[in-house]
């Protein structure tokens, strides 16, 4: 497009194409210029202005459609607003001509619609320059108003109502005329000109003062007119108006007020005027009463919704502070409607009523109250109520109950009881735990208030008390019990009452319900409780009949709340309540009919309520405890419902012969039948299908229709139920409703279960029905008989069974066939739909092909709108069902005759139907309807330019197609072909016109559309006018719009979150400017709104400088939708992710913003507006549920402040930034880093500088009132103390950053260990105390016993025992507790042990720096190291008993299933065995530091500690005693039988073994690392104590055992640390059985002298040398070796070096897998000393093999010589090996020999170095070389060829350039020379001697000029040196005529000493001292060979003077340097 245009249209290309595109062509024209003019330069505009007011001009004129004027008013405008304005008055008059034309035919209506558009947008746009002309225009426009059509009326409304918001105040002139005209119109047959004028009005309220004044009634009266009979649109726009001008009439706008005097109205006025349309409706006080009398005087549906609706807007537009302030009077308004006898004429229609009044309460007080505002008004109602009660017992107690007015009242409170109550428990809900004061203040008296109303008269109240009672449970888990015993008490006192036994069980049912969402429950003995009373009330029921109903009832509701506590606790009731299922129902048919003739109609009531109760119990049992339903179960059920089926035919007799009374209770029986049979499988009912069956048939045949009239008292059952997602309240549907609905579904659900035959019958029954009914009725049964004739399709379609034979199909087809033309749409929707599924169903291509057919020609002959929609429908619902596989062949037609049908533009209806039948078969179709993509588009875009935006139907399909379009095409859209292009810009298009669109449901199809077109073709779509548009969206006040805008923003943020927040925040910059405000950001361009009304939508925006993540946080607080918060939830995650790291500050100060509210309640937060939807829908059209508020108006309002569920997320949030930051960069952990990085950069920011702030958020959170925000602040502080405990403070060395928090963390840590706290937040507590104690933070001894005593404190709570009185929760809660205060010992524990063993094993470092400290402060604060440990010691005794304990208990939970019968019957030391299920998890989740500690504690004292039975039993009390006993397995009663002490430990070996191999098996995938690496921790720790070393040594299986599961989590977890404590764990099973073995061949040394048996045939392998896999432990040992060192130097197995994908590159080992090998290696040369000789042959050549392996491949010269650990390992394993005592036998010598000299051998043989490979250590070879020639015997290793190699390798080494090789080489040989036996020395000496004296001669010439050249030198001369002692007497002088001259040569003379490097003066200074020190050692030899040279004397005369001088000089200076004799570098491991 873009190429196309210049700012001019291009009308040589508009020539060139044909007719059909130019509309798409001069739109997307205008589109390109409305984003150009704005950007365009001044000067370019003004020069082309004349041609493009031509143009523009012209277009008018050109008959332009919809879209196509606004856009082209909108231009015009904005080019007049930009470019010069001396054309605007013609061009205005030319509009004015236009519209004034006689010209009344339909073609001309566009150019005129056009020219209306423009008059509007150049008001709106220039307002006051164009004032002058106004009045000619206002009365032009009023003139054509009188005779347009109802098009021309809604454009000219709209277009009025921008003049008047251009114009303000100064078209006061004409306000009354348009008032005039327009007031008429708001009663108009036309929605959309009913919209049109709502909107206009409420323009003209802004300046017009006489419509909130004198005409305030007249308003609301025709506002109440304009609402009868109106639809969604209507009642949006009117309520707006209506609540709008009513609140102006309150609190009228300053502005107004100064000009005129006006005279207010008062509140009371207001709310009675708007009482008036709630009660009386349109008719109002302007009629006669006569006619009242006559309507009936029911109000009309939508006048009530409407008027709710205003009420809503009243309120928000006033605000949140008005409302707080006038909440009283507003409350007692709200529930006097309520209780007026005009409300609630009808059951139906007060329920109405009461659901109207409720959503009043919920909009309001939900949302635009804080929390501190919502608990004063919870307090109102609560008086409220209490008042309302005090009137009731007034007219109850008043013996003479004659005074009817009385009676009425009592009937009229139970509705405000019900709306005060709901929006209580709706109110404590939402609160949560923020609401406790309301409990706890006793001068509110909440609790006494509510739990009085449950004696009310009425069911619905005492309902709505026991809900209220079940909401504040929930928000205030520690209320349940105690309200549960209080409603006990209360029964069991008041037995008599009836009221009291019905209310009061209602509030235990409900609060039963309610235990499922509280996550600790109840305690178990609770359900006892309640079945106890249950039994009690239905036993004594027959004794007193006046309470027999009400016992019977309230008996029944009991056990089926009880079956919601799910199967661990009703598993214990299941006999007895089989029993009393068995024995409501009369045992056999003999018993029933007997029973048909007796007892009257009070006894049946009471059976037939009784039977119902009892069915009822049995559903909720089959839905809540499926785990129970065995067959026998069943089977046992299954006898009280056969029985109840058998009843239901002889109910008809009954109700006969005692009366229609009976009826009510017979269908409650019916439907509780219907629901259980629903829930059972149907094989469990095979015999009664066909009787269950004909039941449900028959029923269809009842109209029924109750809508929206869903009440409580319906069902009391409802009250324990789940609630259905998406409602506050249940709200189930009157009786005979939910009868048929149960029928259907149970219908669907047997229907594939009968046999042909009866299927037949039962369709030709319901034809016979429909046939016989007449009217009204008829419609009602033919819809119900569709709805079960569609359940039973998708029953059979879901079950893969057919529908049948032909003459089933054919009944099933007249019936579907006939209802296809049926007027009623709805059965027309149901008809389509049924045959689809037929055709699934059938699934033969005839049929489908017959069906089709069918349509197709009805179609084509068919002229009425009825049959030409459903049959276009059945088309759309075949394709869907069969798919596009199935119905292929008919595609072509179907498509062609729906394109052809969406064109009829005279039937609106028509377009719809057949645009939706579209959208079905293109999804269905998918790539099929790749061909009919082009059409279809185009024809979407046709319409979408024609049809007049008020057919919002036809818009709404037109979205679906082209979304469906869109799919098809799919990732295909990114291509650049021609035709893809041509797709992508229609879809574009398409996308830009339904966005324009007023309708939201239309929005929010085009939001769907550009998501669609994001996800495919991410390029093309224009982010920086999307977003925008998605903000504004944000605060639509459409559910469905917010839903799609949050939705669409979530996937932008998923790939392009920093972009999306750039165009939020050019948004925020924009709106500032109000001209710009109503170009750039209105997608409610004209007709959706005055401009005013979007300009306040921005300030509803209200992106402020916190930017789009500001406004998502604000939303959290007002959306109530689940989907839709969860999607604010992702986008926000997916925003944090990509964004938070780089902008920190920016997060952590939206975070700390939200979390401030917990301590401050009053702040307000940055964010605006305000609105809540409770109850909406996904129907638009229900407006039950879809009031909405609108936005607000007015910045001054503060906004509510954060709720509680928005600061948990804060704080999630919180955590999940420190989790980002982790990830990112090592300087957010930094304090110093990040301060330079600072200084770098100032813009850097990093985690570590925003410490305070951390620590502040998470303290706010963790002592907040919600206990979901205690957890979520603990859970951060943890994570916080985790992540930053070693940072060091870079200012005071020593110190970490943390010390100075201290104080926050225990005053955090402090309220979680209060009394009444719950168990999940003290677990939490602890684990944040252990994490603190143990991260060393805490330096303060006094600071860390405050902490410390928190957990002493808990601990006391442990060993306290199982306490019954405190009991709140489920015993499976205080188990999680002591195991959490247990395991936070347990971790204590451990790290005081680490810290005391580092202390041990570095003491003198301590004492030194102590020492030099004194003077500074550090010493103050250093802990001593065992400082901790002398915190636990004294609770060790206790401790280690308990930590057992609970070793014990989870060794028996962790038992497979099988194994169930042993575990103790009642219960462990920590669990009771009735919530074993819950236990488990909590066991789980903290053995592992347990163990540890109890391996620690074992280790260090536990094996010599017997535990004495009598301590124990001292120490528990009595409950615990029984645990005790058991747990040692003893009976109670038995003395205890001591067990020795070795005894007691091997116990204690095999539960810590049993425990870790368990785990070890298999631990899941999901276990933490840190239960891996702790268990492997306890085995290392235990293994370090003899007495478990001869434990698993003595049983070689167990260590066997435990290498094989060590093997296997190898194999399964990777990380490092895991594998690295593996080997250690292996190192300590392995020297474990070397100091046995060691043993045992020492006692054999001292026992067997006599009888020489060789005590080193011990060990594995024998006298043969086999070692048996899986019983030996050697090959266990290095099974697992082989995998660890295979795994990290893959080339070291023949089979994966050769295997074909094995890469041959050797990468550098890292650091850990060095530490690895090195550990494999180390283990693996320990393992021959576990072998006989002959094991020790079989073994040896694959250690040796690896060993020389591993020493090849990572013996690497390095840089800096480092030896790597490998090397270092392999070399000690070499020396291990070689000089092993054991193989030295005479069988073995032999193959002894041949091995070590194969492995010298090939140590030595050299693969030729290689450019690729990395240069082998030459060193560290010598160094194996010299281990051989050092530890083997020259019988083997002298021989000639071995000893050539080696002496090769010592000469390549010292020829070597590398001066560190020759040092080392150097060192290497003076160990072999001095080697004791000199066979093996002298032929080294003699090959290798004369090649080091000619290196060292040669130094004279080439001095060293570093360190390492002269340490090279200093150890050659060392060799020589050696070598003259080794020499004899005689050969010394010639031995010494070799080294001196070398030394006196190393001499310089004064000049060249003075000029020299300091090695060289260096080596000087060695050589001198070396002369001085050898001259006194052989003064013969050295005379001998001074005297020989005379130049060498001379030469060491002058040295030694100048020496002596120099040092005299020196002397006073500093002290004589220290000698460099001794090499300045070692080898890091001396192996001699």
């Amino acid at each position: 497009m873009e190429l196309a245009h210049s700012l001019l249209l291009n009308e040589e290309a508009l020539a060139q194409i044909t007719e059909a595109k130019r509309p798409v062509f001069i739109f997307e024209w205008l589109r390109f210029l409305d984003k150009v003019l704005v950007a365009a330069n001044k000067t370019d505009v003004k020069e082309k202005q004349k041609k493009l007011v031509e143009q523009l001009t012209g277009l008018i004129s050109s008959s332009p459609g919809p879209p196509t004027r606004k856009l082209l008013a909108k231009n015009l405008a904005a080019l007049y607003s930009i470019g010069d304005t001396f054309t605007v008055f013609q061009t205005l008059d030319k509009c004015n001509d236009i519209i004034k034309s006689k010209d009344d035919t339909a073609a001309y209506l566009p150019t005129k619609l056009a020219a209306v558009a423009c008059v509007g947008a150049f008001y709106e746009k220039m307002g006051r320059m164009l004032g002058s002309s106004f009045p000619e225009t206002v009365n032009n426009l009023l003139k054509s108003l009188k005779s347009a059509e109802s098009q021309g009326r809604s454009e000219i409304l709209m277009s009025l109502q921008k003049v008047l918001n251009g114009l303000g105040g100064a078209a006061a002139s004409c306000h009354r005329d348009i008032y005039k005209n327009a007031r008429s119109l708001l009663t108009d047959r036309s929605m959309a000109v009913r919209c049109a004028v709502a909107k206009c009005l409420l323009e003209l309220q802004n300046e017009a003062v006489f419509m909130w004044t004198a005409e305030l009634e007249n308003v609301a009266t025709l506002c109440f007119k304009a609402l009868e009979n109106s639809n969604y649109g209507v009642r949006v726009a009117v309520s707006k108006l209506l609540g709008t001008v009513m609140a102006t009439a309150l609190i009228p706008k300053q502005a107004t007020v100064m000009r005129q005097n006006v005279k207010r109205a008062t509140l009371e006025e207001v709310l009675e005027l708007m009482a008036t349309g709630f009660l009386r409706g349109g008719s109002g006080f302007l009629k006669s009463g006569g006619e009242m009398l006559k309507v009936g005087g029911s109000v009309n549906r939508e006048v009530r919704v409407g008027v709710t609706q205003a009420y809503v807007v009243f309120v928000t537009t006033l605000g949140g502070q008005w409302l707080e302030r006038n909440f009283a009077t507003f409350l007692s308004h709200v529930l006097d409607l309520v209780s007026h006898p005009r409300a609630t004429q009808t059951h139906v229609e007060a329920v109405y009523s009461r659901r109207c009044v409720s959503f009043i309460l919920r909009a309001t007080v939900g949302s635009l109250l804080g929390e501190k505002a919502q608990i004063a008004a919870a307090k109102e109602i609560c008086q409220a109520i209490g008042k309302q009660m005090k009137a009731v017992e007034a007219v109850v107690n008043d013996a003479n109950s004659e005074n009817k007015s009385g009676a009425a009242d009592v009937a009229a409170s139970q509705h405000v009881m019900v709306c005060a109550l709901q929006e209580l428990g709706s109110l404590v809900q939402s609160l949560n735990a923020t609401a406790s004061p309301l409990i706890q203040e006793p001068s509110i008296g909440l609790l006494e208030t509510v739990t009085s109303v449950l004696l009310h008269p009425s069911m619905a109240a005492r309902l709505a008390a026991a809900w209220c009672l079940r909401c504040v449970a929930v928000a205030l888990p520690f209320q349940l019990t105690p309200f549960l015993d209080r409603c006990a008490e209360r029964l069991n006192n008041l037995k008599t009452s009836p009221e009291a036994v019905s209310g009061y069980s209602f509030a235990m049912a409900a609060l039963l319900g309610g235990v499922h969402q509280c996550p600790l429950g109840i305690p178990h003995a609770k359900g006892k409780m309640v079945v106890s009373i249950a039994e009690d009330l239905l036993r004594t029921a027959a004794q007193n009949s006046r309470l027999s109903l009400q016992r019977t009832q309230a008996g029944w509701l009991l056990l089926g709340a009880l079956m919601t506590l799910g199967p661990s606790v009703v598993r214990y009731h299941l006999p007895k309540m089989l029993l009393l299922w068995r024995n409501v129902f009369p045992r056999s048919l003999k018993e029933l009919e007997a029973e048909k003739a007796r007892g009257d109609s009070f006894t049946w009531q009471v059976t037939l309520e009784g039977r119902a109760g009892a069915l009822c119990a049995m559903r909720s049992f089959v839905a809540h405890c499926p785990e129970l339903l065995t067959e026998d179960v069943i089977r046992k059920l299954m006898t009280p419902i056969e029985c109840a089926m058998t009843m239901m035919s002889h109910i008809p007799s009954v109700i006969k012969a005692h009366g229609a009374h009976l009826k009510a209770s017979a269908a409650m029986v019916r439907l509780r039948l219907y629901d259980i049979l629903a829930l059972l499988p149907p094989k469990t009912y095979e015999d009664q299908h066909v009787k269950v069956f004909m039941l449900c048939g028959i029923l269809q045949l009842q109209p029924n229709s109750a809508s929206g009239s869903g009440a409580l008292e319906h069902d009391p059952s409802s009250i324990y139920l789940r609630i259905p997602a998406g409602e506050a309240v249940p709200g189930p549907l009157p009786l005979g409703v939910s009868v048929i609905d149960a029928s259907v579904a149970l219908f669907g659900v047997v229907c594939p279960h009968v046999s042909y035959k009866h299927r037949l019958q039962m369709l030709d029954h319901f034809a016979e029905c429909v046939k016989q009914a007449k009217g009204v009725r008829q419609q009602a049964v033919q819809l119900n008989i569709f709805t079960a004739v569609l359940s039973a399709l998708k029953g059979l379609a879901e079950n893969k069974s057919t529908l049948g034979p032909e003459e089933v199909r054919k009944s099933a087809l007249t019936l579907v066939m006939g209802a296809l033309d049926n007027p009623n749409p709805i059965l027309r929707c149901a008809a389509g739909e049924a045959l689809g599924r037929m055709a699934q169903v059938v699934g033969e291509a005839s049929f489908i092909a017959r069906m089709a057919q069918y349509s197709f020609d009805k179609l084509k002959s068919a002229r009425d709108v009825v049959s030409r929609t459903g049959h276009s429908l059945a088309l759309g619902c075949l394709h869907r069902y069969v798919g596009g596989i199935g119905s292929g062949q008919h595609l072509k037609t179907s498509v062609s005759i729906l394109l052809a049908l969406a064109q009829d533009g005279t039937s609106p209806e028509v377009q719809t139907w057949s645009l939706h039948s579209l959208a079905l078969i293109v999804d269905s179709s998918g790539p099929m309807y790749r061909g009919y993509v082009e059409p279809t588009l185009s024809l979407v875009l046709t319409l979408l330019l024609t049809v007049p935006p008020s057919h919002t139907e036809v818009h709404q399909c037109l979205g679906r197609c082209l979304g469906a379009i869109i799919t098809t095409v799919g990732p295909e859209l990114q291509g650049n072909g021609a035709t893809i292009s041509t797709i992508r810009s229609s879809c574009l298009v398409g996308c830009a016109i339904t966005q324009d669109h007023s309708d939201s449901l239309v929005q929010a199809a085009a939001i769907s559309c550009l998501q669609q077109l994001h996800m495919f073709a991410p390029r093309h779509v224009n982010l920086s006018s999307l977003v925008p548009s998605l903000c504004v969206h944000l605060c639509s006040s459409h559910l469905l719009l917010r839903r799609a805008a949050v939705a669409c923003l979530r996937q932008l943020a998923q790939r392009e979150a920093s972009e999306v927040c750039e165009y939020a925040m050019s948004l925020a910059k924009n709106a500032g400017d109000k001209e710009n405000s109503g170009i750039n950001m209105n997608p409610f361009a004209p007709g959706a709104g005055s401009r005013r009304d979007a300009h306040s939508r921005h300030q509803g925006v209200n992106i402020t400088e916190t930017g789009l993540e500001g406004v998502l946080f604000g939303m959290l607080d007002r959306e109530t939708d689940r989907k839709l918060c969860s999607d604010i939830h992702d986008t926000l995650g997916h925003m944090l992710s990509s964004l938070a790291v780089e902008n920190l500050s920016h997060w952590l100060m939206l975070c700390k913003d939200v979390l401030a509210a917990s301590s401050d309640m009053s702040t307000a937060a940055p964010l605006g507006g305000g609105k809540d939807e409770e109850s909406e829908k996904k129907d638009e059209m229900d407006d039950d549920s879809m009031f909405t508020t609108l936005g607000e108006e007015d910045k001054s309002k503060p906004s509510v402040a954060p709720r509680w569920a928005t600061r948990v997320f804060a704080a999630d949030c919180l955590c999940r930034v420190i989790m980002l930051c982790e990830n990112a960069n090592k300087a957010h952990f930094d304090l110093a880093l990040a301060r330079s990085a600072r200084l770098k950069n100032p813009k850097n920011d990093f985690l570590v500088l925003h410490l305070s702030d951390l620590i502040r958020m998470a303290f706010m959170a963790a002592t907040d009132h919600s206990n979901q925000l205690r957890m979520a602040g603990l859970q951060a502080l943890e994570d916080i103390i985790k992540k930053f405990a070693s940072v060091p403070e870079p200012e005071f060395p020593g110190h970490v950053i943390l010390e100075q928090y201290q104080a926050n963390v225990g005053a955090a840590l402090r309220p979680a260990f209060s009394q009444d706290t719950p168990s999940d937040i003290t677990a939490k507590a602890c684990q944040v105390c252990s994490a603190w104690i143990g991260s060393g933070v805490v330096s303060d001894l006094n600071d860390l016993r405050r902490v410390h005593n928190l957990l002493v404190s808990s601990l006391d709570k442990v060993q306290a025992g199982k306490g019954s009185s405190s009991q709140l929760y489920r015993e499976s809660a205080t188990t999680m507790e002591k195991l959490a205060v247990l395991k936070a010992w347990a971790e204590v524990y451990v790290v005081a042990m680490k810290i005391k063993k580092e202390a041990e094993t570095k003491p003198k470092r301590v004492l030194k720096s102590t020492e030099e400290d004194e003077d500074d402060f550090g010493t103050v604060d250093e802990l001593p190291p065992d400082s901790l440990i002398t915190l636990v010691q004294p609770e060790l005794p206790a401790l280690s008993r308990l930590w057992l304990a609970a070793l014990k208990d989870y060794a028996l939970l962790t038992l497979p299933a099988e194994f169930a019968t042993q575990l103790p019957p009642d219960g462990g030391a920590f669990y009771t065995p009735e919530t074993i299920d819950t236990a488990r998890l909590h066991y789980r989740n903290s053995w592992a530091p347990i163990l540890h500690a109890v391996a620690l504690w074992l280790n260090s004292t536990g094996f010599n500690v017997s535990e004495s039975t009598e301590d124990t039993a001292a120490a528990m009390p009595n409950s615990q005693k029984r645990a005790t006993s058991i747990m040692l397995n003893q009976t109670p009663g038995t003395p205890p039988t001591t067990k020795s002490l070795p005894e007691i430990n091997k116990d204690r070996m095999h539960l810590i073994l049993g425990v870790s191999i368990q785990f070890l098996c298999s631990p899941r995938p999901e276990e933490p690392v840190e239960h891996v690496t702790s268990c492997l921790q306890a085995l290392h720790t235990l293994l370090d104590s003899p007495c478990a070393r001869i434990h698993i040594a003595e049983d070689q299986l167990l260590g066997v055992e435990l290498l094989s599961v060590l093997h296997r989590l190898l194999l399964t977890w990777d990380p490092p640390s895991v594998q690295l404590l593996v080997t250690g764990v292996v190192q300590q099973i392995v020297r474990a059985a070397q100091d046995y073995l060691q043993e045992k061949r020492n006692t054999l040394n001292e026992d067997d002298n006599e009888e020489k048996e060789n005590p080193l045939a011990l060990g594995e392998g024998g006298e043969s040398g086999g070692l048996v896999p899986g019983k030996s432990l050697v090959f266990a040992a290095m099974e697992l070796l082989m995998f660890i060192l295979v795994r990290h130097m893959p080339y070291l197995s023949s089979k994966v070096s050769d295997s074909p994908s094995h890469v041959a590159a050797k990468s550098h080992l890292s650091e850990e897998s060095a530490r690895l090998v090195a550990a494999s290696v180390n283990i693996l040369s320990d393992l021959p000393s576990l072998c006989s000789p002959a094991g020790c042959m079989t073994i040896l050549p694959t250690i040796l093999f690896l060993i020389t392996r591993v020493l090849k491949e990572t013996a690497v010269k390095s840089a800096d010589n480092q030896v790597p650990p490998p090397v270092t390992a392999a070399l000690q394993g070499i020396k291990t090996i070689v000089t092993l005592p054991t193989v030295k036998t005479d069988e073995t010598q032999k193959q002894w020999t041949g091995l070590i000299r194969s492995t010298l051998a090939s140590i030595l043989e050299d693969s030729q170095p290689e450019a690729s490979k990395p240069i082998l250590d030459e060193v560290s070879i010598l160094t194996a070389i010299t281990l051989f020639l050092w530890s083997a015997s020259p019988e083997i290793i002298g021989v000639q060829s071995l000893q050539n190699g080696c002496m090769n390798r010592f000469r390549s080494a010292l020829n070597s350039s590398d001066p560190w090789v020759q040092a080392k080489c150097y060192q290497l040989l003076l160990s072999v020379f001095q080697h004791t036996n000199r066979a093996l020395s002298t032929p080294y000496i003699h090959s290798l001697a004369p090649i080091m004296v000619e290196k060292l001669k040669a130094v004279e010439r080439s001095r060293p000029n570093n360190n390492l050249e002269l340490l090279a030198v200093q150890e050659g001369i060392k060799v020589l040196e050696t070598l003259v002692a080794l020499g004899e007497e005689q050969n010394r002088v010639q031995l010494l005529a070799l080294l001196v001259p070398t030394l006196i040569s190393y001499l310089l003379n004064e000049d060249a000493f003075a000029s020299a490097s300091t090695a060289s003066k260096d080596l000087h200074e060695f050589a001198l001292q070396n002369l001085m020190h050898i001259g006194p050692l052989y003064p013969h030899a050295f005379k001998t060979v001074m005297g020989a040279a005379p130049e060498l004397k001379t030469r060491l005369e002058t040295a030694v003077r100048a020496s002596q001088a120099s040092k005299a000089k020196a002397a006073a200076r500093q002290p004589p340097p220290t000698v460099h004799s001794t090499p300045t570098i070692k080898l890091k491991t001396s192996f001699f």
